[in-house]
């Protein structure tokens, strides 16, 4: 190795790198990275080589891959060495691996094995340069478009002459297979190079497989309550993905509507983006494309850490052709298809035949009537073969939990040591931060008194029109929310919080505060734990609503007591026999009512609704605030219950 440049790293590998590294003859592994993608893949065995003293892990970046934004910051969070590429091609290592083929791979100097960083190899990409091989732009380079002027389907990517092959040889002296279908499709496409073919099984899925036990506790994660549905919105890169605008587009009308037409308390719906899309576009730039979705209860997922702890959680999939929707296929989880196109797909490759026959998503159908009977159908098939993976989990590995002991094994012998004794682990999922679902959007709440203190509640978030089905209507607002005259308007007000933050007051004092400030509320309400909230009613009367931790979001008990006060019952017959609410699958919820004011009723006169404003000033008294603009009357989502 030469004297190199400024910008070369001298220890633990350099021109004098023995005179300054304080372990120097290890064996050298090189992890060759592309973009995020194929660093998340690479990350996954990486702990293969745990504890092992005698192997010094090094990383370069290509450069080759248009997404380059994230790389970086990824490399240098993993601690290891990072090599400006040049250096790396100078570098004598005994292994490299990579997940990709961009790059001039062949250039480098020792043992190369390459892995696949999706559901093996199933994408059609057109030529490129084989000098400096693209694979993420999807388009031939200015050479392979001069050498094959109005060639046919594009090559497969990863199994095709195109992308294997470098001057009549094999780029890498090994390629992993997860399954043997993908070794008939290259010995079809590619013959020369099958001798490098080895079965080694698919690392992301088995960490996948062995994570499946903690399902519950990635749902509780992302704040998934008992009864609720996780709608797991999924979409790969590409103009033709389901969040492209290639195609017929229907992101814009599908956003609002997973909030809208969705029950806020039955369905949880939560985003995985490809990191494609988010690097490419910026993280930032995705926020802000999210941001309505995102104040009306949309989760969305880190792409690197939390999607397949989201995968796992999923109740329901609307996705595309990418390796998630698929992944999810694999594990039971019904998928519905928002972008179905698969001419960007091996038409031979499971991923293709999976596309073709997976159901639809109708745009402009109902959306709930589509997953629900989705659903419904996939739960049929699950009673009638319990405790059974569906078709697609045979295509994704052959060998399912096995792919730690045959990757290392395979790397060891490239290397030239034995290995450790230990046994090949990958590391376990990790458990993701909890998220508190931050529903700020204004709720439209529909809800219907069937008998004695019970009382049906379905809260929609931000709906353009006003929600379907029987029962008697208010809004709710979280005092955060975006549009400082909804909140004005609103019958409830509600924020999170703790009982201890200083920033707040008390509940007592915060409640009093915020119908002092909006006297057209009638309820004031911060949540202060998993189960519980404490309430203001207009008349002054302060109440705590307790039911079980966890089981719903206590603001909808605050929906439910306000339906109840509407009706001009009383919150003693609530306090004394307890509160009861449903909402859709979920609960019963018992609710206790318990006053936290020594002197009882919530109205003077014993007239507990919220509609009786006698002992206050308000819009129907000439001396009382005005709040202008308050639209009310028929069809008005502002018409006031009486």
């Amino acid at each position: 190795m030469g004297e190199g440049r400024a910008d070369w790293i001298r220890v633990p590998v350099g021109a004098d790198s023995a005179r300054w590294a304080t372990r120097g003859r290890c064996k050298l592994v090189l992890f060759v990275v592309h973009n995020v993608t194929s660093a998340t893949r690479l990350l996954d065995v990486l702990p293969l080589f745990r504890d092992d003293l005698r192997v010094q892990l090094l990383a370069t970046w290509t450069g080759s891959s248009p997404f380059r934004a994230g790389v970086a910051e990824l490399l240098a969070e993993t601690g290891v060495p990072v090599l400006p590429w040049e250096q790396a091609l100078e570098l004598p290592v005994d292994l490299a691996i990579s997940a990709s083929f961009g790059g001039q791979l062949h250039a480098l100097s020792g043992k190369l094995t390459v892995l696949s960083h999706g559901v093996g190899y199933n994408k059609r990409l057109a030529t490129p340069d084989t000098g400096h091989r693209t694979p993420d732009t999807g388009c031939p380079s200015p050479e392979a478009e001069r050498r094959t002027p109005g060639a046919g389907s594009p090559p497969v990517f990863g199994l095709s002459p195109d992308w294997l092959l470098a001057d009549g040889s094999p780029v890498a002296d090994a390629l992993v297979l997860s399954h043997p279908e993908q070794l008939e499709r290259l010995r079809a496409a590619c013959p020369e190079a099958v001798p490098t073919a080895v079965l080694a099984g698919d690392p992301c899925f088995d960490r996948i497989l062995a994570a499946l036990p903690y399902r519950e506790r990635f749902r509780r994660a992302l704040d998934v309550r008992p009864g609720q549905r996780l709608v797991l919105l999924n979409s790969t890169w590409n103009p033709d993905s389901l969040f492209g605008d290639g195609g017929e587009d229907i992101l814009p009308s599908l956003l609002p509507r997973l909030t809208a037409e969705l029950p806020a308390d039955e369905y949880r719906p939560a985003a995985v983006l490809h990191p494609n899309i988010w690097h490419g576009h910026g993280p930032g730039q995705i926020r802000v494309w999210l941001d309505r979705a995102r104040r009306g209860g949309l989760a969305l997922v880190d792409p690197l850490e939390g999607w397949r702890q989201a995968l796992i959680a999923a109740d329901v999939v609307i996705g595309d052709g990418g390796s998630v929707s698929y992944y999810a296929a694999a594990l039971g989880t019904p998928v519905l298809m928002g972008a179905a196109s698969a001419d960007g797909l091996d038409a031979r490759s499971p991923v293709a035949a999976f596309v073709r026959r997976a159901p639809r998503l109708v745009p402009h159908a109902p959306l709930r009537a589509q997953l629900d009977a989705l659903l419904d159908g996939a739960e049929r098939r699950r009673q009638r073969q319990p405790g059974t993976l569906p078709g697609p989990a045979e295509l994704v590995s052959s060998v399912p939990g096995e792919a730690a002991a045959l990757l290392r094994r395979h790397f060891y012998g490239f290397i030239g040591i034995p290995e450790p004794e230990e046994p090949a682990l990958l590391d376990p999922l990790p458990l993701p931060p909890y998220e508190r679902v931050a529903r700020t959007a204004p709720l439209r709440v529909v809800t219907r008194l069937l008998g004695t203190g019970e009382i049906e509640v379905s809260r929609y978030a931000d709906p353009r029109s006003e929600p379907a089905g029987d029962g008697d209507a208010h809004t709710a607002v979280h005092e955060d929310t975006l549009d400082p005259d909804r909140r004005a308007l609103a019958d409830v007000i509600f924020r999170y919080g703790s009982a201890d933050d200083p920033r707040y007051g008390t509940a007592e004092e915060w409640t009093a505060e915020v119908l002092s400030r909006h006297p057209y509320s009638e309820l004031a309400a911060l949540v202060t734990g998993p189960g519980g909230c404490t309430v203001r009613a207009r008349s002054g009367a302060l109440l705590r609503l307790s039911g079980p931790p966890a089981a719903a979001d206590p603001a909808v008990y605050v929906s439910a007591l306000y339906a109840w006060l509407a009706a001009g019952k009383t919150w003693e017959e609530l306090a004394a026999g307890g509160m009861t609410v449903r909402t859709g699958r979920s609960g019963p919820h018992q609710v206790s009512v318990t006053p936290l004011t020594p002197d009882g009723p919530a109205h003077p006169g014993g007239k507990s609704g919220p509609g009786d404003q006698s002992d206050q000033s308000g819009p129907d008294d000439p001396g009382g605030p005005e709040v202008p603009g308050r639209p009310e009357g028929p069809g008005s989502p502002f018409t006031p219950l009486r």
